[in-house]
């Protein structure tokens, strides 16, 4: 059983879950803020390899941040072969992403885990609303040609009003990678503002393909375009990408969102997507926000890991941090990789 102390730690650091604070207006496209951004990349990358070693977390402590790991999760099925049955599967794991007897040996059973969103395709939508009903986890889906951004911008408004229209509370949209490659910056955000038009009520996270953009100095100059354009989180890759989430792409994005938060006072999430898998990478994550934009961005509106795999891990290194033996449970339902 874990001491007091353990349990108020434990309970500190847990989120309350979707509060939703203001939401990202933007602000008029301004080129001398897109370009001024440079980004030494071999300086950057010894920063992102340096930031997994500068917290240690142990005992209650390391508890606490794999139990907060899980409840920022945006579980995610965006495979061909979805199924309404696989969809209600996935909204089953998101409710209850843990077993109840590890929680109950953590003294879990009431700090409310769940995981942030559950992010399907369009057409899954109405399953996944119906599975969640009653519970405070968004319904997230794909829209603006993903995952290439290559159709018309007519097409792609059309299909981030038809998500709406369903009833997402988040649309993750795509931008189009020419357009930074080319510096076609003002395009990028007339594109983005009609997108973020189209969005109307629900959240738009916009999702950079970092590992498409050439250099850190795009996904830099791309961060400030799309904030500008009033994305709510910025998204790193669709996990479609031949190189996905990467900490120095992270670290850059988590720069960018910090110096705009402090220069216009609007406050825009980050989300790590694909090839998450492990319990340290989501470790590794949690360090960078922690580091980089504090604790205003620990909370489940202000920062996600996109994933599909990632609860298992999650919950073997919880079983092995509480009982200090590497547990092996039976399977559970849970999405397949995108």
């Amino acid at each position: 059983m874990q001491t007091e102390s353990e349990q108020r730690q434990m309970t500190s650091l847990l989120p309350a879950q979707l509060s939703r604070e203001a939401r990202n207006t933007g602000i008029p496209f301004d080129l001398a803020a897109v370009v001024r951004w440079r980004v030494n990349r071999s300086a950057v990358e010894r920063q992102a390899a340096a930031l997994p070693v500068r917290r240690r977390l142990t005992g209650a402590w390391r508890i606490a941040w794999l139990l907060r790991a899980v409840t920022w999760v945006d579980l995610t099925t965006l495979a061909g072969d979805d199924t309404p049955d696989a969809v209600r599967q996935l909204c089953a794991r998101a409710r209850q992403p843990l077993r109840l007897d590890l929680l109950e040996a953590l003294d879990a059973t009431g700090l409310g885990i769940r995981v942030a969103a559950v992010c399907v395709y369009p057409r899954l939508v109405p399953v996944a609303l119906e599975a969640l009903a009653g519970a405070p986890i968004a319904v997230a889906t794909v829209a603006a040609g993903f995952p290439a951004g290559q159709t018309t911008l007519a097409d792609r408004v059309h299909e981030v009003e038809s998500a709406v229209r369903l009833g997402a509370h988040e649309v993750d949209v795509v931008i189009a990678r020419a357009l930074v490659l080319n510096e076609e910056w003002r395009v990028l955000y007339e594109e983005l503002r009609a997108l973020k038009q189209a969005a109307g009520p629900a959240w738009l996270k916009v999702i950079l393909a970092t590992g498409e953009l050439g250099s850190l100095t795009h996904v830099a100059r791309a961060s400030e375009v799309a904030l500008q354009a009033g994305a709510d989180f910025l998204k790193t890759s669709t996990g479609k990408e031949a190189v996905n989430a990467t900490l120095p792409a992270g670290l850059v994005m988590a720069r960018v969102i910090r110096e705009f938060a402090a220069r216009t006072g609007q406050v825009v999430g980050l989300k790590p997507a694909g090839g998450i898998r492990t319990a340290q990478q989501a470790l590794d994550w949690l360090v960078l926000v922690k580091e980089e934009l504090g604790e205003r961005w620990l909370h489940a509106d202000r920062f996600r890991l996109g994933a599909s795999t990632l609860l298992d891990d999650l919950e073997r290194h919880l079983a092995h941090e509480r009982t200090g033996l590497a547990a092996s449970f039976p399977s559970m339902p849970h999405a397949r990789p995108a």
